[in-house]
Order: structure tokens, then C-alpha cells, then sequence
């Protein structure tokens, strides 16, 4: 079998993203620096590749807007799958790291200590693996041999490189950094995982905006 190349590819900027709220299901649009974002990363696919033979992205909407602006510089139609979306928070959703520390604080403290609970009567960590990696052996069985941008939220790119590190000494990807429009890579061939360069944000430095473009807060999966 051929090798398989994910482009993992977190979505660009939103409000909440930018005022550190909790987002998990919520289906909160890109702002304006997400949407400039989102158009960096298309140029930088138009400019340099890679060329991609499928599009597969979250269905809500800060990922899919992402990926249908690079679908328009790809010419693909992205495809919709739901178990790409971000872990569920539950009652966290729409609330600040500080919201959460105040009024479900135990839990809070928990997850802080490495034990892995619900986020607010949502998913753990294992459910969002679970079902991420499910969907990415889907892909690997229908796509053997293509080159698939995978466009997410960062608590999904980390699973997936979790799950691609597993047998690698040294690797924990759960607490790396996952920022907004960045490009994790992983390749399978003959079932074993590589893992390739992990947020690569290089399409947002140049400019004048490039110091705000990627100085986004932190992801669901990765706050303080």
C-alpha cells in the first residue's frame, strides 16, 4: 500500500479563540484576522502545494469556512464529517478559563492534575480520541496512496498525532501548542505512522499583522 499523507490543518481565528472562551461544539464563524488567516494558508497551498486529493473537514463552521476557502484554491469541494469536530465541553461552552475555575473548579483542578474527566458533562480526552481515530482509519481504508488535508481543531490535530506518536519514545503531543491555521503532518505506509513537521505556521510571518496573526490564545484542549 502506498503511502498516506494527512495534512492536519487547525481553523483560523475566532472571537471566542481571541477572548479565551471555551468553544468545544459551539458553532462560533472565523473574525476578521481568522478569515485573513484562512487566506495566507490558501496562498501559501496555491504557491507551494502540496496538491491534495480530498478535503475533509469539521462541519462546524470556523473549521469549514477555513476549508472552503482553501478548497477554492485547491478546486475540491470540501466533504463534512461531524466526528472531526472538537471535543464537547458541555456547560464550559462560551465560558473563560475563569468562568469555569469558579463555578466547576474541582473538575477543573482535575483535568489540571492529569486526570482525564468531562469538560463540563461533555467528552474526555479518550471519547475525543476514540471517535478522531476511528474516522482517520476510515480515511486511511477509502484514500490508501492520496494526500488528504484534514481541516479540525487543535484537540482533534492532537489526538491524531497522539495516536501517530503511540509507539514513539519520547513523543507526547498532548500538551503541544496547535495554533490557529497551523499544518501538523502525518504519513501511514504498510501501518506504520511517521509523524512529519507539527505547527508549521510559516505562512502567517511575513506581513505586518504577523506577530497578531500568530499570537492566537490557546485551543479547548490545551488551556491553563
Amino acid at each position: 500500500m502506498a503511502k498516506t499523507i494527512f495534512y492536519l490543518i487547525r481553523h483560523g481565528e475566532t472571537d471566542w479563540n481571541l477572548n479565551g472562551r471555551w468553544q468545544g461544539h459551539a458553532d462560533v464563524p472565523l473574525n476578521e484576522l481568522g478569515r485573513a488567516q484562512a487566506q495566507r494558508l490558501a496562498q501559501r497551498i496555491r504557491n507551494h502545494g502540496p496538491r491534495f486529493d480530498v478535503i475533509i473537514s469539521s462541519d462546524l463552521q470556523r473549521a469549514w469556512e477555513t476549508a472552503c476557502v482553501l478548497g477554492d484554491v485547491a478546486g475540491l469541494q470540501p466533504y463534512p464529517l461531524p466526528a472531526l469536530r472538537e471535543i464537547d465541553v458541555g456547560s464550559w461552552s462560551g465560558l473563560t478559563g475563569a468562568e469555569v475555575h469558579a463555578t466547576d473548579g474541582d473538575t477543573y483542578a482535575r483535568i489540571q492534575s492529569g486526570e482525564d474527566v468531562a469538560r463540563g458533562g461533555g467528552e474526555r480526552f479518550l471519547d475525543l480520541y476514540t471517535r478522531v481515530v476511528s474516522a482517520i482509519d476510515q480515511m486511511v481504508y477509502h484514500h490508501p496512496g492520496q494526500t488528504l488535508a484534514v481541516v479540525t481543531h487543535g484537540g482533534v490535530v492532537r489526538a491524531v498525532l497522539l495516536h501517530a506518536a503511540r509507539d514513539k519514545q519520547g513523543i507526547n503531543p498532548y500538551r503541544l501548542h496547535i495554533g490557529n491555521t497551523s499544518i501538523s503532518v502525518v504519513m501511514i505506509e504498510h501501518g506504520d505512522w511517521e509523524l512529519g513537521t507539527i505547527n508549521d505556521m510559516t505562512h502567517l510571518e511575513a506581513g505586518p499583522q504577523a506577530h497578531d496573526m500568530m499570537s492566537a490564545p490557546p485551543d479547548d484542549t490545551e488551556r491553563p
